[in-house]
């Protein structure tokens, strides 16, 4: 069972790289066949309606699957060295959904592609890209998507926690992964009707997921975490210094 673990594990995130990158191709329109904006047009209406249940169902699943109850429950129905590769494959099949499914509005809401800064306004979209991946990268990201789980299981190792930090971006926030989303996803010089509900959207759920998360590090740092939260923003950094 140990071999067959680390397999799915490794499939489960092998996938999830395919679905990432895809994604950063959807949301930026280029070199995917299906992005957010292409694809038949349907009536604005129905397609805003479709595209708000996709994002529901995406907001769901990502977060009741990462709820404390949720995983002593679930971990009694699979084994638990492969919850988190479960969670990561079932994030994986929502947003396949939504990216297969989503339907375009091609209402410009604004559209500066012309405009010499298009570059700088790419520049600013790929870094926010980057600050997600980083950030992954800062805690533990094989531990993040479930590799290091079934890997230390193959192993016959014990896994360790890992201690509170607070190394580089979660200096400035306490949820970079969120704020690097945000900027991704707002940072177009064309931005559509579509695309716009797409922001909003998952920029409201970064809010709604943020404050899900904090009640479980304050559960699981006490202290630690409280002071962390005194000290740092949640989701945007703070412009200038405090006084």
């Amino acid at each position: 069972m140990k071999t067959l673990f680390l397999l799915y594990g490794l499939f489960c995130y092998l996938t999830f790289l395919l679905v990432f990158l895809y994604t950063i191709g959807f949301v930026g329109n280029f070199l995917v066949p299906k992005t957010m904006d292409s694809g038949t047009d349907v009536y604005w209406l129905t397609a805003t309606a479709t595209n708000i249940g996709l994002l529901g169902i995406f907001a769901l699943q990502h977060s009741v699957m990462a709820r404390q109850k949720f995983k002593l429950w679930w971990t009694s129905l699979i084994p638990e060295v492969i919850e988190r590769s479960t969670y990561v494959m079932a994030t994986n099949v929502a947003l396949i959904a939504l990216i297969y499914f989503w339907k375009p509005v091609n209402i410009i809401v604004w559209d500066v592609s012309g405009e010499p800064y298009v570059p700088v306004i790419w520049g600013i979209c790929a870094i926010g890209w980057l600050i997600v991946l980083i950030s992954t990268f800062l805690l533990d990201h094989f531990e993040l998507f479930g590799l290091k789980q079934v890997y230390c299981n193959f192993l016959g190792k014990r896994m360790e926690n890992i201690p509170f930090r607070t190394p580089l971006f979660y200096k400035y926030v306490r949820h970079p992964i969120y704020f690097g989303f945000a900027v991704a996803f707002w940072a177009t010089p064309t931005m559509t009707a579509a695309h716009l509900l797409f922001a909003v959207g998952a920029t409201g759920y970064s809010v709604v997921g943020a404050l899900l998360e904090e009640r479980d590090l304050v559960n699981q740092f006490r202290n630690d975490y409280q002071e962390y939260q005194k000290k740092v923003p949640m989701l945007f950094p703070r412009i200038g210094t405090k006084k």
